[in-house]
């Protein structure tokens, strides 16, 4: 069967279960998300063997080990999963929820009442445990969806959709809510982002050229996951311990994931912080760039070239630059971010509030990592992706950022003068 032809089928079937899932019982949908946590440990030895022919796949293709270590399954994860979709589940039933109401002089009674969004398509690579935080999310919203996941977690990705489409029919729930599409061709994906007779929003999550060449083809509406180009500052004054404790943790603990730090930016009077950050992140393996000011301060530094304060490693590399001042650093952070999250680490109050008022990213921290820019971290259970948008949702997209609303009106015969 061409491809246009299965995406357009699955697509297709989504939209027809949609129309029924959003007036199901929100009990019924959690049940389903209950159920689908059970399936996945039953389904543990299944999946496992499926995650293993795609590390096998991945590993002779050269991926690196941050891309790997995001494609792997393992027991700890899967719990992760599940446990996510267990703390959706518990969540408040968004549809119908007021959001505000209010009655005019002539007595119509007015509401603002949550709905779902309808069919949501859902475009990601790498990370298997999409699959099911994004349909949990979906579900629990009220959502069918389509996905798409990357070529190299095809195997995994296929299982743990067939979980999550088993628990669904196990509920009760319409046939078609969970939608995967088995295609690895790119052409998949152009086709997907053009059904707007049956999609009512897409949501990609891959790099830098996935997300622009979905922009370019999209008639759907597009939410953008863009790339974490995240950076840290350390200011002029601050805990040294804490900061070299922050800095290992956002570079190091996971450096494959879009939140991991990518730059530091380092004031130039706290040298003392910027020694110990490097010894520190040396010790760990971390590859160091430097500025020419923080290579006049650390020589045997690798130089940073213009291309690295906008290179998203995904790796353990690190670029540093060295700045005179506060506004310095905020303008450095200003020209280079993706807009996804950034960091201040200081001592002073006033330097972390001017920070938080003067960053423009969806997650702004003091003092902490930026390793917590993730739904579950934020109590959403999970997450379908990070918007870097401004418009809809921004920051982690829980199950709130996944409905639209609608007018209600109640009247007692009032007719316009």
């Amino acid at each position: 069967m061409p491809i246009r032809s299965i995406v357009i089928e699955r697509a297709r079937r989504a939209h027809q279960a949609a129309g029924s899932l959003k007036n199901t019982e929100g009990g019924v949908r959690s049940e389903a998300l209950h159920r689908a946590a059970e399936l996945l440990h039953r389904r543990e030895s299944k999946i496992m063997r499926a995650n293993a022919i795609d590390l096998e796949g991945a590993q002779e293709k050269g991926l690196s080990a941050a891309l790997l270590d995001r494609l792997t399954v393992h027991e700890q994860r899967l719990e992760e999963m599940a446990q996510g979709l267990r703390e959706v589940a518990e969540f408040p039933d968004p549809l119908g929820a007021v959001i505000e109401s209010w009655e005019r002089p002539n007595g119509l009674r007015i509401e603002r009442v949550r709905v779902p969004l309808g069919v949501i398509g859902i475009i990601y690579e790498s990370r298997p445990n999409v699959t099911v935080d994004a349909a949990g999310l979906c579900l629990k919203a009220g959502n069918a969806c389509v996905l798409r996941g990357g070529s190299e977690a095809l195997h995994t990705n296929l299982i743990l959709a067939e979980v999550m489409q088993e628990a669904c029919l196990k509920t009760g729930l319409p046939d078609g809510c969970v939608e995967i599409i088995p295609i690895t061709e790119r052409e998949a994906v152009y086709e997907l982002a053009k059904l707007d007779q049956y999609l009512n929003l897409i949501v990609p999550r891959g790099g830098e050229a996935l997300i622009r060449a979905v922009c370019e083809v999209a008639t759907v509406p597009v939410i953008k996951h863009h790339k974490g180009l995240t950076q840290i500052y350390v200011d002029r004054v601050c805990d040294v311990e804490m900061a070299v404790r922050i800095v290992h943790n956002a570079k190091v603990q996971r450096p494959g994931v879009c939140n991991a730090v990518e730059t530091l930016v380092v004031h130039r009077e706290n040298e003392a912080a910027l020694r110990a950050i490097i010894e520190d992140l040396r010790a760990a393996g971390v590859e160091l760039r430097g500025c020419e000011v923080t290579r006049s301060i650390v020589p045997d530094l690798r130089p940073a070239e213009q291309v690295d304060w906008d290179t998203e490693y995904l790796d353990l590399i690190l670029s540093i630059r060295t700045v005179d001042s506060f506004e310095a650093a905020v303008q450095h952070i200003a020209r280079h971010s993706s807009g996804l999250s950034e960091a201040i680490i200081t001592s002073e109050g006033a330097a972390g509030e001017r920070f938080l008022r003067e960053v423009d990213s969806a997650c702004v921290y003091v003092n902490a990592s930026t390793r917590f820019t993730d739904g579950g971290q934020f109590g959403l259970g999970a997450e379908i992706g990070v918007s870097t948008d401004k418009i809809h949702a921004r920051g982690p997209m829980g199950v709130r950022e996944l409905t639209s609303y609608k007018y209600v009106i109640r009247g007692t015969g009032q007719v316009r003068p």
